[in-house]
C-alpha cells in the first residue's frame, strides 16, 4: 500500500473518481478511492482471490495507520463495488501517472541522445464469460473449434531499459495490431527513438508516428520495396 498511495496519491485519486463521476452519494464500507486501489492490486496479485487482495491492502493501511483492520466485506459486496467504480477510473489514473521512467545514466536507455521505446501487442486470456466472448472474441482451434477463453488484445508503449509501460490500447482479439496502435501513437514525444516490428509498418501509421517529432526504426516486410535515399552512419 506504501508503493500504491506514493504512485497514485489519495489527493490524485479521489479527483479521478470525481472527474469520471463515480463519487459517493453516501457512506459505504468500500469507497470508490479504497476499490480504485483494489482494481490495482488485483493486477499485482492477480492469482489472488477478491478477499484475499482486500485483505492484503486493509492489513497494510492498518499497519500504517496503526489502526485495527476493519471486518472485510463479502465477495458480493466486493464485486457490486467493483462494478459501480467501472473501468474509467482506472483508465483514468494509468493516463496521469504512466510515463517513461529512465534518466541519462540509466544503462541502455538512449541512442544517439534519444530514448529507446517500443511498441508491441500481445493477447491475453480473460475469464470464460458470455459477456467477454461476445465483447473481445475467441480465437479459433483446430477442426472449427474455439478457443476455452475469450481473449483481449493489447497493444503497448514501452521504454526499452526499465520496460515501463507508458501508454496502452485494450480491444478485441480480432482487432489488428497495426490498428489498434493508432491509439498510442501519438503518445510518441521528440527525444524518442521507436521500435517496431514489421507487422505495424505502414504508411497511414509510419506518417503518425513521423507527426510527433519522435524518430523511427521499424522493420519492413520483405515485399515492401522502398527507394533508396543513402545511408546513415551513426557517430560513436
Amino acid at each position: 500500500m506504501g508503493v500504491l498511495t506514493r504512485t497514485f496519491p489519495p489527493a490524485l485519486v479521489d479527483e479521478v473518481v470525481a472527474g469520471c463521476e463515480r463519487t459517493e452519494r453516501r457512506n459505504r464500507s468500500l469507497p470508490a478511492r479504497t476499490m480504485a486501489y483494489f482494481s490495482i492490486g488485483m493486477a499485482l496479485h492477480a492469482e489472488g482471490s477478491y478477499e484475499d487482495v482486500l485483505g492484503l491492502m486493509t492489513d497494510g493501511l492498518a499497519w500504517s495507520s496503526g489502526e485495527e483492520p476493519p471486518i472485510l466485506a463479502s465477495r458480493s459486496a466486493i464485486f457490486q463495488a467493483r462494478a459501480r467504480l467501472g473501468p474509467e477510473p482506472v483508465e483514468a489514473l494509468f493516463a496521469k501517472v504512466a510515463a517513461p521512467l529512465a534518466s541519462e545514466a540509466t544503462p541502455g536507455a538512449f541512442l544517439g541522445g534519444r530514448r529507446l521505446v517500443a511498441i508491441d501487442g500481445t493477447c491475453l486470456d480473460m475469464a470464460d464469460t458470455t459477456e467477454n466472448a461476445a465483447s473481445f472474441g475467441r480465437p479459433g482451434v483446430n477442426k472449427g473449434e474455439q478457443a476455452a477463453f475469450p481473449q483481449v488484445r493489447v497493444v503497448a508503449i514501452a521504454e526499452c531499459s526499465t520496460h515501463a509501460i507508458f501508454d496502452a490500447a485494450v480491444g478485441p482479439y480480432t482487432t489488428a495490431e497495426n490498428t489498434m496502435a493508432g491509439a498510442v501513437i501519438d503518445r510518441l514525444q521528440p527525444g524518442m527513438l521507436l521500435l517496431a516490428d514489421r507487422g505495424f509498418c505502414g504508411f497511414p501509421l509510419w506518417s503518425r508516428a513521423v507527426a510527433t517529432g519522435a524518430d523511427l526504426c521499424w522493420r519492413a516486410m520483405s515485399n515492401m520495396k522502398p527507394r533508396f535515399v543513402e545511408t546513415l552512419v551513426l557517430a560513436a
